[in-house]
Order: C-alpha cells, then sequence, then structure tokens
C-alpha cells in the first residue's frame, strides 16, 4: 500500500520525517518496501503544510485489509505515536446527516437485494454534477499513489477508495434504465461491456448492479462501459457496497480481472462504512464545487452487521507474550486502534471488534496487537522457566530413525520426493485401485497422490541415472496415500555395483540377494525375522522378487523391478543394470517388534560347535522353506542357520543342493558329540519325511 506523507499529516500531526515514520511502522508489523521523495504538492485548505514529502510504500499482508487505506495508516501512526487521530469529515453534508432506507418517499431510487447473502448491504445517493477536471491538489495525490485522473467526480470515488478504504463507483443516471437498481447474480451467458472496453460473459453465481433492462456493473470488481460518467453527465448516483469476499474472489479469478476494487474486497472491507463513504464523497463535491446531492442516502441492509464481542484478560496478555504489559498499555493500545474495551472486571475486558478488522476473531488475535504495539523488543532476554514437562515425542520418530539409521548404514542416499505424482507414476503401484485424485491439482505432475513411496526413489534413480551416475542406492521414509487411509512406509531403490570399486576384486552387480540382505538388516533393527515368500506384485519380476512377512502378516516387498515400468520412467532397458527396490510398512514393523525395553542377554560362556549339512532337494522348494524345518527340527541348541552354497550337481534334473552351516550352544554346559549329532540325524529325518530331502 503506498501512501503520501502529507496526506497522512492530514489525520495525525507525525512528528517525524518519512523516514523515521516508515522505521517506525516496520517494528509495528508493516514492513516498509520503499520511499520514494517526491515535491510537496497543493494542499487543500484545512491540510497542514509540509515541506518534505514522499511516497512510504508498506507490504501489507492479506489479512490487513484495514491498511489498504490512508486512514488504515493512519490508525497505527496515531497508535504508534499515542497521537489522536482526526477523522475526514464531514460525517454528511446537509440533509444526508439522516440515511434514508430504499422505498423512502422521498428517495429518487430504490435499490433491491436479491443476493442478500452475497451482498448484504448496499448504500446510494443521487447527486446533480458539473464534469470538469479535479483540482491540482486532488489530481497530485492520486498521481502519487499511482492513479490516473480522470475528472472530478470519477476522481472523487477514487480518493474516498485511497482514503477510507472504500471503493465506489459513480453512474450516468441519464444512462440508467428506469429508477431501480437491482444487486442479483448474472443469468447465464449474461455479457457486459467493462470500463476497460473489454466484453466480459458472465455466470452465476457472479453478481451484477443492474438497472431495470440490464447489467449496468460487475458488482466488486469494475463498472460497465455504457453508464460511465462522461463529460455531458449533469446527474450520477453514487454507489457503496459490501460484498462477500468470496464472492469477489471467485468473479476476480474466472474473468481474470484484478482491480483496486475488488483487491480490497476479496480480503474484506468494513461492512460498516457505506454510508460513510457516500457521505464523504458527496461532502468532497461539494468542497469541489462539482456537485450537491439532491435526494436522501438510500441505505439497504438485508442482513445487519454484528459486531464481534470477545473477552479478554490481562493475565491471559502477559501469559501468552512472555513478558509483562500494563493494565493501562493494553487499554490504550485497544482504544488506539479503534477496539471499544468495556471493563468487566480487575483486568478483564469486552472488547468490541471494529467493522474495519475482520482478521481479529479470537483472544489470541487481541493480544497480537497488543504485543506489536507495546513492543516485542521488551520480551525478556531469558525465557520462562518451564512448569511443566514436555509432552512426549511421536514415538513414529523414533521408529523412522531407526530405519533411517540402518539404510545410511548401509550405504544408501536419503531422498525426499513429493507426496503429488503424476497418474502415470502411480499407476503400476496402485495395486488395481484408482490413485487419489486431487481436484486441483497445479499441473498433470502433480494430479495424484502417491499410493506407494516407490515411485518417489524410482525416480530419483531415473534422475542420477540419465546425470551419468550408474551405481545408485537411495530411500525415502514418507507416507504413501490410500482410500483405505494413509500409511508410513520405507522404499528404497539399488542399481549398479553391490560394493565399492577396489584394485584388489573385481565388480559386482547388486542382486536379489543384496536387496533381500537389506531387509534382513531392517527387520534385526527392529528386533523381528522377517520371512520372504514368493508372492509378488505385478511390478516386481517373479523368480527374482519376494514378498516379506513377519509373522505371518504381509509387511512389504522386494526385488527387481519390472524392466518395462523402469523404462517407463526414464530408465532404459539398454543400460544393461538392473533396478532393485524395497518398500517396508513401518507401522506394521513397529507393532510386530516386541514390546517393551530392549532385552541384552549375556555373551555365552560355553563354546559353540559347528556343522555343515548339505540337503539335496527339488529346485522349486523354496530354501526359506528348508530353514524353517531345519530350525523347527534341531531344537533349542540350534542358533543359527544359514544358507551358504546352492549348487546344481546335474543341471535340468529338477534338483538343487542347499548347503546350511548350523550352529549349536547351550548356554549352561558345553555341548557333547553325540548330542550334537543327535540334533543332526533328527533334522536329517524330518527333512526327507518333509521335503525329500537327500543328504549329500
Amino acid at each position: 500500500m503506498k501512501v503520501l506523507y502529507s496526506w497522512l499529516r492530514d489525520y495525525v500531526s507525525v512528528p517525524d520525517g518519512p523516514a523515521e515514520l516508515g522505521r517506525r511502522l516496520s517494528l509495528r508489523g508493516l514492513a516498509l518496501e520503499g520511499l520514494e521523495p517526491v515535491a510537496a504538492g497543493p494542499a487543500p485548505d484545512d491540510a497542514v503544510p509540509v515541506g518534505d514529502d514522499a511516497v512510504i510504500d508498506f507490504d501489507v499482508t492479506a489479512n490487513r485489509p484495514d491498511c489498504l487505506s490512508v486512514v488504515g495508516i493512519a490508525r497505527e501512526v496515531a497508535a504508534v505515536y499515542g497521537l489522536p487521530l482526526r477523522m475526514p469529515g464531514p460525517e454528511a453534508p446537509g440533509h444526508l446527516r439522516t440515511a434514508r432506507m430504499a422505498g423512502a418517499d422521498a428517495a429518487s431510487f430504490t435499490v433491491t437485494l436479491d443476493a442478500p447473502d452475497l451482498c448484504p448491504r448496499f448504500a446510494g445517493a443521487a447527486a446533480g454534477v458539473r464534469v470538469a477536471p479535479s483540482p491540482a491538489w486532488m489530481q497530485h495525490r492520486l498521481q502519487a499513489l499511482g492513479v490516473r485522473p480522470i475528472s472530478n467526480v470519477v476522481d472523487v470515488t477514487n480518493y474516498v477508495m485511497l482514503e477510507l478504504g472504500q471503493p465506489m463507483h459513480a453512474f450516468d443516471h441519464a444512462r440508467l434504465a428506469g429508477d431501480a437498481i437491482v444487486v442479483r447474480q448474472a443469468r447465464p451467458g449474461e455479457t457486459l461491456v467493462t470500463l476497460d472496453g473489454k466484453t466480459r460473459t458472465l455466470a452465476p453465481p457472479q453478481l451484477v448492479v443492474a438497472d431495470r433492462d440490464r447489467a449496468a456493473a460487475i458488482g466488486g470488481v469494475m463498472g460497465g462501459l455504457d453508464s460511465e460518467v462522461k463529460d455531458t453527465t449533469s446527474r450520477i448516483v453514487l454507489e457503496a457496497a459490501w460484498w462477500r469476499p468470496r464472492s469477489i474472489r471467485a468473479t476476480s479469478k474466472a474473468l481474470g480481472l484484478k482491480t483496486e476494487a475488488s483487491t480490497r474486497f476479496e480480503r474484506g472491507a468494513d461492512p460498516t462504512g457505506q454510508a460513510r463513504a457516500i457521505a464523504r464523497a458527496l461532502a468532497l463535491l461539494e468542497i469541489l464545487g462539482a456537485g450537491a446531492a439532491d435526494g436522501p442516502l438510500v441505505d439497504a441492509v438485508a442482513i445487519p452487521h454484528v459486531a464481534p464481542a470477545i473477552a479478554l484478560t490481562h493475565a491471559h496478555v502477559e501469559g501468552l507474550l512472555g513478558m509483562p504489559v500494563p493494565v493501562e498499555a493494553v487499554e490504550r493500545i485497544l482504544h488506539a486502534l479503534g477496539f471499544s474495551a468495556d471493563a468487566t472486571g480487575p483486568g478483564a475486558w469486552r472488547v468490541t471488534v471494529p467493522g474495519w478488522r475482520p482478521d481479529v476473531t479470537r483472544p489470541e488475535d487481541l493480544i497480537e496487537e497488543v504485543g506489536r504495539h507495546h513492543g516485542f523488543e521488551h520480551l525478556p532476554a531469558t525465557f520462562p522457566p518451564v512448569l511443566q514437562a514436555p509432552p512426549p515425542s511421536d514415538p513414529r520418530i523414533a521408529r523412522d530413525a531407526v530405519a533411517r539409521r540402518v539404510m545410511l548404514a548401509l550405504g544408501f542416499s536419503e531422498a525426499i520426493s513429493f507426496a503429488f505424482i503424476e497418474a502415470a507414476a502411480a499407476e503400476p503401484f496402485a495395486a488395481g485401485a484408482a490413485p487419489i485424485a486431487l481436484a486441483n491439482p497445479l499441473s498433470e505432475t502433480f494430479a495424484v497422490m502417491r499410493p506407494s513411496v516407490l515411485p518417489g526413489v524410482v525416480d530419483a534413480v531415473s534422475h542420477n541415472r540419465r546425470h551419468g551416475r550408474r551405481d545408485v542406492r537411495v530411500f525415502e521414509i514418507a507416507t504413501a496415500f490410500a482410500a483405505a487411509g494413509e500409511r508410513r512406509s520405507l522404499a528404497a531403490a539399488w542399481t549398479g555395483a553391490a560394493g565399492g570399486d577396489h584394485w584388489s576384486g573385481g565388480r559386482r552387480d547388486v542382486d536379489f540377494f543384496d536387496i533381500a540382505g537389506a531387509v534382513e538388516q531392517i527387520g534385526r533393527a527392529y528386533g523381528v525375522a522377517a520371512t520372504l515368500a514368493p508372492d509378488v506384485p505385478p511390478y516386481l519380476v517373479a523368480g527374482r522378487a519376494a514378498a516379506v512377512a513377519v509373522d505371518g502378516a504381509t509387511v512389504g516387498v522386494c526385488g527387481l523391478l519390472d524392466p518395462a515400468v523402469a523404462e517407463r520412467r526414464g530408465i532404459p532397458r539398454a543400460d544393461a543394470a538392473d533396478v532393485f527396490v524395497l518398500e517396508l510398512a513401518l507401522d506394521a514393523l513397529a507393532t510386530a517388534a516386541p514390546p517393551g525395553a530392549t532385552r541384552v542377554t549375556p555373551l555365552p560362556r560355553f563354546p559353540a560347535v559347528v556343522r555343515d549339512l548339505a540337503l539335496l532337494v527339488d529346485d522349486t522348494l523354496s530354501a526359506q522353506s528348508l530353514r524353517d524345518t531345519i530350525r523347527k527340527a534341531g531344537g533349542d541348541s540350534l542358533i543359527s542357520v544359514e544358507l551358504f552354497d546352492r549348487f546344481d550337481p546335474k543341471k535340468g534334473d529338477g534338483k538343487v543342493s542347499l548347503a546350511f552351516r548350523l550352529t549349536f550352544q547351550a548356554p549352561d554346559r558345553t555341548l557333547l558329540d553325540d548330542e550334537v549329532q543327535h540334533s543332526l540325524v533328527r533334522i536329517h529325518q524330518v527333512a526327507v519325511a518333509e521335503h525329500g530331502a537327500v543328504r549329500r
């Protein structure tokens, strides 16, 4: 918001120059964007003369529509300096001091509100005018703030908008059909040529100000060309209304039409300032000799504004700000900003919010006003004492940290991707269900919410491959979304070398057992035993992938990504580099983990006995099934079963040799050879009975 320093001084006797004024207001929440010196122009007779003048540009946030006016900035200045605010006057000239409602006998036109929920108040008055250029002092002020002077009548409406923050419009009375003004929704396909010369096609629920026959203006946005004030205009109808911000915002966006009026209305103008703005405009017309009212003020109110009242206590103020604020300072600041604070007890008030502050709806908003004008520089240098223990951290934070620590230790780098992805990236991982689509996506690249975290890490691999990185290990811990709900997942992708290159050894590319080993390490970190099963989703390659289960419940998958899926995401098959992925549901892993503190077992005091066992079985039998059989048959003394070799002695006969290293150990004694041998015999017998195994 740009404001002219000399114009501000009409309402507040500022003791400082423009630069110091801008600095002080910046400390109170109105950030100074710029300061442009200008030559002092002519001033109206009742203005305070000023030598050095300047345009001060403030960065007004969207929640402060009251500061989109000179009076609004002046109110802040008055509060900062503790000075009185002189409101522009007179309140209303002559016979307009008493507002008249629509339908009064003396009124020259009537107002009908056909959309009271979107336009609950509309004020207007007729005036005879003599159109001519406005005086030099008014033109200077308008030009300094970026408004082009047009004529005395139009300049007065713009002047009042800048001064009070209430947009207005003047219709040429002779160009209106009949003496009835109707505020209604536009008819489907209705057109209007606006003041910029463009034909606008309108549709409900967009609002128009219409005469008896047709639309004359787009409500709250821009007037129509047919009813604009011209040099030949002798009688006008002034209007000032209040429009619902959401309605103006939707209309402005739909039409691609942004104006000074729509900017103020969509942020929330003062719902009580319409009659005052009409009176001020008519007073200025009389002062300029440009015209005078020839009828009463028509003030149509469908839904009266009810000023909200907020209960505030001194203890709440000091408790939230964390610094002492005198009771007198609280009252002074609130009154200076236009709030009515009525005492309801010692250190307690009932605060009535003025119409120009729609951003204030709760006690915390009032406390913010007190804090910024009392000065946050008064905050004590030390923190207040902690009187209660902080709430415990979300347990998911520690759970995610476990997975993150394991993945980093395995050499993976963490990636962070968007939760919104394109539909083509989500489709292979959606498990047959439609991904959750966004109603208003930024682009097709962000059209749906990810049903899995895997698309993000796969795209990260693609990005790295395009930039010359052959060996890529990335993971991400994030949330996936489905119609059934959200789930926290760990996803990882691994392609290229299984380990680092070294002169002493050859290079080996990653395979299924590497990614399965990562799953095993994560399971160990959570204290669960993860098992693998052959049932895999379509985006993985059967035979080189597996489902991950804990206690019989599936918690994720791991394996080779289908090359066709990889190619669609920008990883061509010609790269000859397989992409292995994993995804684990961290919520399910945490649920399966043993409760309570981590159990620590003492180091074994007695030696272990190691035996190797090779069994010839059908090549369709999974190693996990045979391992489970060995564990069950080995008894309590069998503490470890590791597969260390897979050998196909007669290729094509459907048999394969699996060699296991078995470790036996007792916690209370040294095992005898006979005990170990007895366990081996029992394991062999069970393997023969259940799998038809042959010992080699």
